[in-house]
């Protein structure tokens, strides 16, 4: 369990870390492990880098993540469209 990541959560800080080739800050919203084992982490990207281009509802398998940093800024509340008891998580430790 990574307690930075639950306290960011229960703080509502935003999150910065380097993921598949590049930087990104997220909102994070619930960390656990998902369906397939993995730690994982339900998040919205606000910027950074996205393979996609697109930022918005993203789950990360932090094993892939790097320099995982809390930053000052916070958000205010859940971002539309998120959902209570994640269905991609097996296990939840924290959430919104």
């Amino acid at each position: 369990m990574d307690s930075a990541i639950v306290n960011s959560i229960r703080n509502k800080n935003l999150l910065e870390f380097y993921y598949d080739g590049g930087s990104r800050v997220v909102e994070p919203h619930c960390y656990g492990l998902t369906t397939k084992g993995n730690e994982g982490l339900r998040a919205f990207q606000v910027s950074g880098y996205s393979s996609s281009g697109e930022m918005g509802w993203k789950l990360f398998n932090l094993s892939k993540a790097r320099s995982i940093k809390v930053l000052n800024e916070s958000f205010n509340k859940p971002r539309a469209g998120y959902k209570k008891g994640d269905r991609g998580m097996s296990r939840i430790i924290e959430e919104l």
